[in-house]
Parts: C-alpha cells; sequence; structure tokens
C-alpha cells in the first residue's frame, strides 16, 4: 500500500521518494519569495541605481557596522556568562545560570522603548548623574544619546545575548572532565583551560548562537529605527509606506536576503571543519572551581550586570509606568480588543504552524535522502529571512491573489468582494507561519526521531493505517515537543513587530503594533502596560529552557 505521504514516482536509479506533503509545504514556504523577485525584477530601470547611489550605502554600512558591532558584544558577554556558570561555584550561581536566560523576554524594539525613556535628558539616570555631580541643567552636563549606532549596538548585544549564552552553557556542560585533567596534568594552569580547552571546543557553538542573534538584529525594526541607525530593514519599511515604493521595497528586501544566506554559509563554512568528540563511556562532567567569598560575590556582581540591563531595569521601569497610567487613567478599553487581536492572530498563525509542522515532520520520518533533505532546507528559509521581508513578500503575492479575486468575481457575478487576505488578517497569518514554521518542523521532527521504527513496524502488523500510528503513537508520545514547539511560535507571533506592522488589516491594532505607534509618537507612557504584557508572555519560553536546563 502507498504511504499517504509518499507520491507516485520515484527516480529510475532507486533515488528517495519525494513526500508529496512535504513538496507542497514548501511550494507555500518558497510561493512568496518567487513574488518577491518577480517584483524586484518589474522594477523601473533606473530604479536601482538611483537606490544604490542614494540610499543602499548608508543603509549597508549602517547595518555591517550594527552587525559587527552586536556579533562582538553578544560573543564577549554569552561566552563570559556561560563559563562563569559552568566553571565556578559561587552563592547564587544555581539562580543566576537561568537568570542569565531572561533578556529573551524582551523584544528589542521594547529594550529601546524603556531605555529611550530611562537615560532621556530629563529623565531617572541623567538626573540623578547630575544631582551626583553637582548639576542643574541637562544644559550643563548630559550623557552621550542613546539615540546613536553605540547604544543601538550596545542595546540589542544586551538583550541577544542569550542565543550564544544558550549553547555554548550546553557545550561547556558537556566537556569531559578527563580534558581538564589531561590539560592540568601537561601543565595548562587552571586560568588557561578556557583559552586552550573550553573555548576551541566550544566555537561551534558559539558561531551557532553568533548567526541566530545577528538574525535576529537584521529581522528588528522598532529598536533601530527608534535608535536612529538607518539599516536595511528599516530602509525596506520606509521605502514601502513613506514612499509608496513595492518594487524599490522588494529590491532592498532581496538585497537583504543575500546577506541572510550569506550569513548562513559564513556559520556553516566556519564548523566544517570543526569535529570533536569525548569516551562517553569514561566522560565525567568538568568539575566546577570553589571559589572564595569574596570572589565568588564578584562572580555573582558580574554576572547580574546583563541580566539588569538587559532585563531587570526595562522590566521596572514598565511596571512602574503602567502603574502609574493604571492609576491615572485605568485600563484603556481599547487594550481589550487589542489583546484579542494580539491573541486571535497569534492562535491561528500557531495554529496553521502546528498542523503544517505535523504534516512535514511526519513526512519525514518515512522519507530520506538529497530531495527530502533539500525540502527541509527551504522550510527552514522563513525563519532565516527577516520579517519585513517576509512580510513584502507575502503582500506582493496575496495583493495580486485578492486583485484576482476581485476581477473574476467582478466579471462572472457582479459583486466586489475587496481584499481578501489583505483585508481579513489571513496575509499576517500566512506570514508568521513562514516565519515560525521552522521551529514547529525542528521540534516536532525531533520528538518524531525518538520514537523507535519498531512501533511503527508493530503498529502494521496489528493492522493499523499510517493514519492510525499518527493518531494513536507518534501524537501521544511527542505530545510534549508538540506543545512546547506551540508555546515558543505562539510567543513568537505576540513579540512580532514587522510583519504585523506591515500586513495587519487597517484599523486593527495588535500589543506590538500599538507600543511601535507610541513609542514613534514619543509617548512612553501611554504603551507601558502593552510593553509589559509582551514581556510577560515572553516569559514563558525562558521558564520552560530554565527547567529544560534546570538538572544541570
Amino acid at each position: 500500500m502507498l504511504h499517504p505521504f509518499q507520491s507516485t514516482s520515484a527516480s529510475k536509479s532507486g533515488g528517495a521518494v519525494v513526500p508529496t506533503a512535504l513538496l507542497v509545504i514548501a511550494l507555500l514556504v518558497i510561493l512568496p519569495f518567487g513574488g518577491l523577485v518577480r517584483e524586484a525584477l518589474r522594477g523601473s530601470p533606473g530604479l536601482w541605481e538611483h537606490l544604490a547611489s542614494t540610499v543602499l550605502p548608508t543603509a549597508f554600512l549602517d547595518t555591517a557596522i550594527l552587525l559587527a558591532g552586536v556579533g562582538v558584544i553578544t560573543t564577549l558577554i554569552g561566552t563570559s556568562a556561560a563559563w562563569l556558570v559552568s566553571a565556578y561555584q559561587f552563592p547564587g550561581r544555581n539562580v543566576l545560570q537561568w537568570a542569565l536566560l531572561l533578556p529573551l523576554a524582551v523584544p528589542t524594539y521594547i529594550i529601546a522603548y524603556a531605555y529611550l525613556d530611562i537615560l532621556h535628558p530629563v529623565g531617572p539616570v541623567q538626573e540623578a548623574v547630575r544631582w551626583l555631580l553637582g548639576y542643574e541643567s541637562p544644559r550643563h552636563f548630559r550623557l552621550p544619546d542613546i539615540r546613536s549606532m553605540p547604544g543601538c549596538i550596545l542595546l540589542l548585544g544586551f538583550v541577544l545575548y542569550p542565543y550564544v549564552y544558550i549553547p555554548t552553557r550546553a557545550m561547556f556542560l558537556t566537556q569531559s572532565g578527563n580534558l581538564v585533567d589531561a590539560a592540568r596534568t601537561l601543565g595548562v594552569s587552571r586560568r588557561a583551560i578556557f583559552w586552550r580547552v573550553a573555548l576551541p571546543l566550544a566555537r561551534p557553538a558559539i558561531a551557532v548562537g553568533v548567526s541566530l542573534a545577528l538574525m535576529e538584529t537584521l529581522n528588528d525594526v522598532g529598536a533601530a529605527e527608534f535608535l536612529g541607525v538607518r539599516t536595511l530593514t528599516v530602509t525596506i519599511y520606509t521605502t514601502w509606506i513613506t514612499r509608496t515604493d513595492l518594487p524599490g521595497a522588494a529590491q532592498i528586501a532581496l538585497a537583504l536576503l543575500t546577506i541572510v544566506v550569506l550569513l548562513v554559509m559564513l556559520e556553516r563554512w566556519a564548523r566544517q571543519k570543526q569535529s570533536f568528540v569525548t569516551d562517553a563511556r569514561r566522560n565525567r562532567p568538568m568539575p566546577l572551581q570553589q571559589t572564595s567569598t569574596l570572589h565568588g560575590l564578584a562572580l555573582l556582581l558580574a554576572g547580574t550586570i546583563p541580566v539588569v540591563i538587559g532585563f531587570a531595569a526595562p522590566a521596572l521601569y514598565l511596571v512602574k509606568e503602567a502603574w502609574q497610567r493604571y492609576q491615572f487613567a485605568g485600563i484603556s478599553p481599547r487594550l481589550f480588543d487589542e489583546a484579542i487581536a494580539t491573541l486571535g492572530i497569534a492562535a491561528a498563525a500557531t495554529g496553521a504552524t502546528i498542523l503544517l509542522g505535523l504534516a512535514a515532520a511526519y513526512a519525514i520520518r518515512f522519507n530520506k535522502g538529497r530531495p527530502v533533505s533539500g525540502l527541509f532546507r527551504i522550510l527552514m528559509l522563513g525563519y532565516a529571512a527577516p520579517g519585513t521581508v517576509i512580510a513584502i513578500a507575502v503582500l506582493i503575492v496575496l495583493a495580486g491573489a485578492d486583485r484576482a479575486i476581485d476581477a473574476a468575481l467582478r466579471q462572472w457575478l457582479g459583486v466586489s468582494v475587496g481584499l481578501v487576505f489583505l483585508g481579513s488578517g489571513a496575509a499576517v497569518v500566512y506570514a508568521l507561519t513562514v516565519r515560525f514554521l521552522a521551529i514547529s518542523v525542528g521540534s516536532i521532527e525531533a520528538g518524531f526521531a525518538r520514537i523507535p521504527g519498531s512501533f511503527d513496524q508493530a503498529a502494521r502488523t496489528l493492522g493499523h493505517t499510517p493514519s492510525d500510528t499518527f493518531r494513536k503513537i507518534h501524537i501521544p508520545l511527542s505530545k510534549t515537543m508538540i506543545s512546547a514547539a506551540a508555546i515558543l511560535v505562539f510567543v513568537d507571533c505576540v513579540k512580532e513587530l514587522p510583519a504585523t506592522l506591515l500586513l495587519r488589516p487597517l484599523n486593527v491594532e495588535t500589543f506590538a503594533t500599538h507600543l511601535y505607534g507610541e513609542a514613534a509618537r514619543g509617548t512612553y507612557e501611554e504603551g507601558s502596560i502593552v510593553a509589559l504584557a509582551i514581556v510577560a508572555i515572553g516569559i514563558i519560553p525562558v521558564i520552560l529552557l530554565s527547567r529544560v536546563g534546570a538538572k544541570h
């Protein structure tokens, strides 16, 4: 009997059978990017030359500087923090190792939103500094403006370092204590162990973490715009929204997508010749170095600084501002409408993403070989591409579909239905599904991979169909991974700004777009409640990650 997830044809050489479901899902992912290329090619002949001479030099330079700076900051903080909690025993270590995950709960645009007010010339920090130094007015003394490239690099670095911290810490925890003992026997000092043993072994994990942090930097539109940095992502947004130049935005989006592909290739090239193996039969964890009380407190203080800057300070600011706003005006009725819109869009996108992820992961389980490997990489494309690029691509494809449907119904039935996809919110759901499908497929496929193949064979022997096996065996045994994937996708959908900002229907506001509007107008206190709500929702995956690492 032919498996329902398999096509009816195979190569004459006996190659792998291409799963039909996986092929259809891959087409859904790649379709918007095809529309993006088509729209970019439709631009006027002199458009690219104009962009190349006026817009792109500044955008490319700012993007390159921002990526380099964020890469350095996240590497330094993430690697240092990972080594701190993996190599030393000190008071508060167990709390610190999960507290260092907390900045993941704060989207980059919220960190910029909060610090623009905290570090404002008449804000609490600068007023306290002037009071300590004896100055009375910002005209006499003021700190450097946070609206700058250095300010953007520092803030993004302190929010995104967990992407480096998580895999690097996992690598340090799995390193064998035997290697440390051998190095000490050969005369390597305890301090030099990090540079000569631990760090070289952790380079693949660091490369993965930095690449993820740089992807998130490229995806950012709110923080960079608020802080006055004109990246390619911000340029795409302004080209489309301010200048209503869709072909130009498409061409810049393709340039940004090229950078993303180059980053992925660079990360893989950096890791291709790095392979380290330890003997699992005699492997033991790397021993923790005991510290004195004073040294331990110094290490705790050093590890707390990223948590304070990346999470505690902006979170406390949002709590204070939200409470003051609530006491002054209560909760605005429109926040309930925004909550419904936010949760509704996130729930719809999560449902679609999990269903497609289940189909794709199940197809991958029963089909191996190059065709499936290539299709699997296409499914990962959405997560690598910035949300702004995906939004422009989806806009191009669905706008054309809306026009075609409306024209056909006008001709056949004499009625106009307007914007079916763009006006109903389906475009946002589609964009979010493409963006976060990789999380769903990766998590669910990992869950399926842990189920022995003998279970499937036993089910078939007992007369169960593949659909019965999927429903009665695979889903129950993988429900933990499916639930985790659903939570991660849902939270990411709530926090996503670029795609929602570009594709939401008219007169529909979500928490993210509301906050963006308030920050753009400079009315920071008005958006404090929704910002706090986004941060509270963002803590959910941090709790999951902390529970995963609790046994360490």
